[in-house]
This record gives C-alpha cells, sequence and structure tokens, in this order.
C-alpha cells in the first residue's frame, strides 16, 4: 500500500499549489472538494438519503439543485452535520478504493481536504501535511482568487476550525507565506517520508 498524505489548512493558504507540485513529481492526489461534488451529483445512495432528509424537490427530474442543497446546508451547523454524515461516508470510501487502484503504480498519493481533521480523515492517511500562510496572506489571496470582499472571506474563515490547532496535529508544516521558497520545503518533506519508510 502507498503511503498516504492528507493536505490540509484553511482557505487561502495555498493547499492547491501543493498538490499541483506534487502531481508534477507523479504523485497523485484526490482533491475531497471536487470528488464530493461528483459523488453528491451521480452517487444513487447519496442521492436516496438527501432526498429523504431535503424532500424530493432536492433532485426534480433526476437532477440535483444544488442551490436548494446549499441553502439547506448552511441553514444550520445540524443540518451540515446531516448532510455530511450522508456524503462523508461516501467519500471516504472512494478514496479507498482511488487509493488502492493508485498504490498499483505509486508508492505515495495524498488527499487534499480543508477539513481533512474535522471530517474524521486523519485516520486515513498515514502522514498531516499542514500548508500554512499568514491570515493577511490568506485573506488577501482568497479575496482575489473568489472576487469577495474581506467580510465575506472572514465570515468563510471563521467557520473553518482554527489554522493554530490543525497545525499542531500535523506531522509536517508547509510555510506558504509568498516569501519561504515552497517546492525545497516540498521536496523535503517527500525525502522525509521515503527515509522513514525504508527498512
Amino acid at each position: 500500500m502507498a503511503i498516504r498524505i492528507g493536505i490540509t489548512g484553511g482557505i487561502g493558504c495555498g493547499k492547491s499549489i501543493v498538490s499541483r507540485l506534487l502531481g508534477l513529481l507523479d504523485i497523485p492526489t484526490y482533491i475531497s472538494d471536487n470528488e464530493s461534488k461528483r459523488l453528491v451529483a451521480t452517487d444513487p445512495e447519496i442521492r436516496t438519503q438527501l432526498t429523504r432528509l431535503v424532500g424530493k424537490d432536492i433532485c426534480p427530474d433526476g437532477v440535483l439543485d444544488r442551490q436548494l442543497l446549499a441553502s439547506y446546508l448552511f441553514a444550520s451547523d445540524e443540518h451540515t452535520r446531516r448532510v455530511n454524515a450522508i456524503v462523508h461516508p461516501r467519500v471516504r470510501d472512494d478514496f479507498r478504493h482511488w487509493t488502492a487502484l493508485q498504490s498499483v503504480r505509486h508508492s505515495i498519493v495524498a488527499i487534499e481536504s480543508a477539513i481533512l481533521i474535522e471530517a474524521g480523515f486523519a485516520s486515513e492517511v498515514d502522514k498531516i501535511v499542514m500548508v500554512y500562510a499568514p491570515l493577511e496572506t490568506r485573506i488577501a489571496r482568497a479575496a482575489r482568487r473568489d472576487s469577495a470582499s474581506r467580510q465575506q472571506i472572514e465570515a468563510r474563515i471563521h467557520q473553518q476550525a482554527d489554522d493554530e490547532a490543525k497545525r499542531q496535529q500535523a506531522d509536517f508544516v508547509l510555510l506558504n507565506d509568498d516569501c519561504t521558497p515552497l517546492i525545497p520545503q516540498v521536496l523535503h518533506m517527500l525525502a522525509s517520508l521515503t527515509t522513514s519508510t525504508c527498512p
């Protein structure tokens, strides 16, 4: 089985950059946000459970109403918990299947997830990699990327778990502050992983 690394960090920290760097190094990465959206849209069991939870209007004519799902999801923490209880187990199963397939050709695989720890996926990986950036840097990046206001970005950041708390649980911390070179940090991390698994 391949070494599984979990890439996490708050909004605007640069998780996707690290994932792209890993891709250039022939390390496949499971982007949990993309895959969860795919599963919600296509998995019959998820759609059946969402229909029971939200109502038949969630899938009119067999097509998922993403706006209705989003409005339900963000209406309360309890709604978020209920939807996550439906989606996260299927994402976990999908990641396990994906990992088994990738392990045939790759000795290291990764999963990118902003809520890796909160979703209980830490047990699915061998090492947790925290991508860390100063708060002001994160806000500026997210505002540029999403064309959002500072207030909107700050509200989203406050909805996420504290980065400092995540940092304490990480096996590796990659500093992505626009000053410290990122590539050497990634290479050092991979070298450490390889060394630690050598007999």
